[in-house]
């Protein structure tokens, strides 16, 4: 499924998770992630449906990793989401997807805040 949103600023605080959850993450989908991530805006809400996840003593983080495969740019990579950021309580709107890869998308791709761009979803 192919969804458009808006590249957009984050809270400046995804490359110090993801230095933490980095050794899980390499370890169970095994590529080794850039150190931060692409927050995109779509359109609407999107809840993140899936089983798969990086539990929170495996990065020693309080909440539990949700991860689903996406396809950004050709790229293979995956939207992480807190399992309380999956609901209405979290510190992101549900519009709000977070995809990590092993690409730095607004270096490489030379993205900026306001730019559209698509994400194959896998559900």
């Amino acid at each position: 499924m192919m969804y458009k949103g808006k590249v957009k600023s984050g809270f400046g605080n995804a490359s110090f998770w993801m230095e933490k959850i980095s050794k899980a993450f390499e370890n169970k989908y095994e590529i080794k992630p850039f150190l931060g991530t692409l927050n995109v805006k779509l359109n609407g809400e999107y809840i993140l449906n899936t089983d798969e996840k990086i539990l929170a003593h495996e990065y020693g983080g309080d909440f539990d990793v949700l991860v689903s495969n996406c396809k950004v740019l050709g790229n293979k990579s995956y939207i992480l989401r807190t399992e309380k950021n999956n609901t209405k309580d979290g510190d992101h709107s549900l519009e709000i997807i977070e995809i990590v890869s092993n690409v730095n998308f607004r270096k490489t791709y030379n993205l900026k805040d306001g730019d559209i761009i698509e994400i194959e979803l896998d559900k």
